[in-house]
């Protein structure tokens, strides 16, 4: 009604100005909005249109149900297979990656149902999706290195879940918490989450700290030239013998390592378990200073003597 309306007051300007063409145009634009305005054709819109969005809400409703079921169904899935994995011998890191596979691929299958259940056809998805393979290939090249590199990672097994290890390029390090399919989570000892390409990790060089049962602590410490080396060593050599988390098989070793400009520097190696290497080695190095001051073996530092020169 306010179209008719509009184009009443609009046909009255029109004939104002003289301009007799767009008048006849204007009356024929009117005849076509009063026979939409009938109600027998509003009726007929009606009735085409009812069934049709009644057809996109059920479609819609469904797609919901089978988005919701899918993803309980998925969870469901995951809980078994994990408890599958658990049973079985096979290593954490391969549990974990192959979890985060088996949750991508499920997660795209339920994707592809619901586009399906939407009325969109999958085989037009799919070709749509094998057109643009070369453009996402080229686009996923980090990822795709990334998958690789775990799959080689869980393959040739430098480190595993619980290890200790340090990327030598960027200096992370920490224990291994988690090997996914596209990263790999480390722990650090003060609680932070470090997060790292599988492909770097895999095409680079890395230290795996506790991938032996055992590990070798050198201690270094100086000694001032007037001070009994012999005693010093022997102190040393006590010291280390009588750690109680040394390994008793393995020999003590103590020994000078080096005569330097204001010290002599003795060296000691002992080896321990690898979970105890860095509390026998911050205790002993305490120790060490302790001892060998109660027995007057000085430990030099470095000092700065300055000489002024009258004029």
């Amino acid at each position: 009604m306010n179209g008719i309306i509009t184009a009443f007051f609009h046909q009255i300007i029109v004939l104002a100005e003289g301009n007799t063409n767009t008048v006849t145009d204007n009356l024929a634009e009117l005849e076509e909005l009063q026979k939409i305005a009938e109600p027998g054709v509003l009726k007929e819109y009606m009735e085409k249109a009812v069934p049709f969005l009644a057809d996109i809400g059920v479609r819609i409703l469904m797609a919901l149900l089978i988005y919701v079921i899918g993803k309980r169904m998925i969870k469901w899935l995951r809980k078994v297979l994990k408890r599958g994995l658990n049973r079985s011998e096979l290593d954490e890191g391969v549990c974990q990656f192959l979890d985060s596979a088996v949750k991508i691929s499920l997660n795209l299958i339920l994707i592809m149902a619901v586009i399906n259940q939407l009325g969109v056809a999958t085989t037009s998805v799919v070709a749509v999706v094998g057109s643009a393979g070369l453009a996402a290939g080229l686009a996923l090249q980090g990822s795709l290195a990334n998958f690789a590199g775990g799959v080689l990672i869980l393959w040739f097994k430098p480190f595993k879940v619980g290890d200790y290890i340090i990327e030598d390029t960027h200096k992370n390090e920490g224990t291994v918490s988690e090997i996914m399919i596209f990263y790999t989570k480390l722990m650090t000892t003060d609680n932070r989450t470090v997060v790292i390409p599988n492909g770097t990790l895999a095409n680079s060089s890395l230290t795996n700290v506790t991938q032996q049962n055992k590990r070798r602590v050198d201690l270094y410490v100086g000694i001032s030239y007037e001070s009994d080396i012999r005693k010093a060593k022997a102190l040393l050599t006590d010291m280390i013998s009588a750690e109680q988390s040394r390994l008793e098989e393995e020999e003590v070793v103590v020994f000078v390592d080096a005569l330097e400009d204001s010290s002599v520097r003795l060296g000691g190696r002992l080896w321990v378990p690898a979970e105890d290497y860095w509390k026998v080695k911050w205790r002993l190095t305490e120790q060490i200073k302790v001892i060998f001051d109660e027995n007057q073996i000085e430990i030099p530092y470095n000092q700065l003597t300055v000489s002024l020169k009258q004029g």
